[in-house]
């Protein structure tokens, strides 16, 4: 909406001092000339911005101009800046509400507050792009029309038409009435029940969704966090996983507690390695986890699970002892 946008430019002058057209029409997500527009109405309606002419000129707001929100301490204001670098709002398609909704409120904080609450905030990074060891951190892409439409149904609360693609399967249309919406990790889910039964379904692999009139069938009132834990845990002990024993060097146990579906046991060896049983979703799963911690890991059983690994391994000693071509 055109007011918000005003609203989101008067605030972006405020926080940052002058900015050029080109940079403002970057930071709303518009043309040159729209922001033109856009600051001829801000004067006509009296707000004190103007035009600063040469090579490092712009727009600028008359110093003082601004409203300040009161009641916030120091830690509350910190609280809402880092909260507002949390990746859920991308997952969900509010990225770019999320940061001109933080813009105000920096804004509209008193000096003091609104100092230390920028400057703390650029100390703390909440989910970066890559680990330590440059691995890039993949989050899913979700198309704006889709998670427009899958948000409104949540929160109006009605019932939702999907046209889902789930993994090895054709994409086909599904009635759902959704529940929430969860992001874990970049990656966002929606929460639903089909004709009673609990679905969890992820956004990226919504390919169209409809908003239906009809009232989601559903409780008026929903613990996401309990449901959510519930899920992964009938998730974890159902369906055809694979089990295996393995054992492995203490230092690599968190390596391999990041990887697996559970650990359902374990217990410390006389050689201060540990044994432990774990699940995986599938036949895949288990061969590249273990595979990748190398000869920190050994499994014990199932056999079939040995047999391959040492297949593997002998396919690559045999490729690296033939001569170099």
């Amino acid at each position: 909406m055109r007011a918000d946008r005003l609203v989101s430019l008067v605030l972006l002058l405020r926080h940052r001092g002058r900015l050029s057209a080109a940079t403002l029409a970057r930071e709303l997500e518009v043309s040159t000339r729209t922001v033109l527009r856009d600051i001829e109405a801000l004067s006509s309606a009296g707000v004190p911005v103007y035009a600063e002419r040469g090579r490092h000129g712009g727009f600028t707001l008359l110093a003082g101009f601004r409203t300040e929100l009161t009641g916030l301490n120091h830690d509350e204001a910190f609280a809402l800046v880092v909260a507002g670098s949390q990746t859920g709002a991308q997952a969900f398609g509010l990225g770019s509400a999320l940061a001109s909704a933080m813009l105000k409120v920096v804004d509209a904080l008193p000096a003091d507050h609104r100092a230390a609450a920028a400057g703390a905030a650029r100390r703390v990074l909440v989910e970066p792009a890559a680990d330590l060891l440059s691995r890039r951190v993949v989050t899913d892409e979700v198309p704006d029309a889709v998670v427009s439409e899958v948000r409104r149904a949540v929160f109006a609360g009605r019932r939702l038409r999907i046209r889902y693609a789930a993994v090895d399967q054709e994409p086909r249309w599904r009635t759902v009435d959704p529940i929430g919406l969860v992001t874990v990790r970049g990656h966002g889910y929606l929460l639903a029940t089909r004709s009673g039964a609990d679905r969890t379904y992820r956004l990226s692999r919504i390919l169209l969704a409809e908003g239906l009139d009809e009232r989601a069938r559903r409780p008026d009132g929903v613990d996401l966090e309990r449901t959510w834990r519930e899920r992964g845990t009938r998730f974890r002990s159902g369906g055809d996983v694979v089990t295996v024993l393995v054992r492995i060097d203490s230092a690599r146990r968190p390596e391999l507690a990041q990887t697996v579906l559970d650990v359902r046991a374990e217990e410390a060896d006389p050689d201060g390695r540990l044994c432990l049983e774990v699940t995986f979703q599938d036949t895949r799963h288990a061969e590249w986890a273990l595979w990748r911690l190398g000869a920190a890991a050994e499994v014990v059983s199932p056999q079939w699970l040995r047999t391959s690994l040492r297949e593997r391994a002998a396919a690559i000693v045999a490729r690296y002892e033939a001569r170099s071509p």
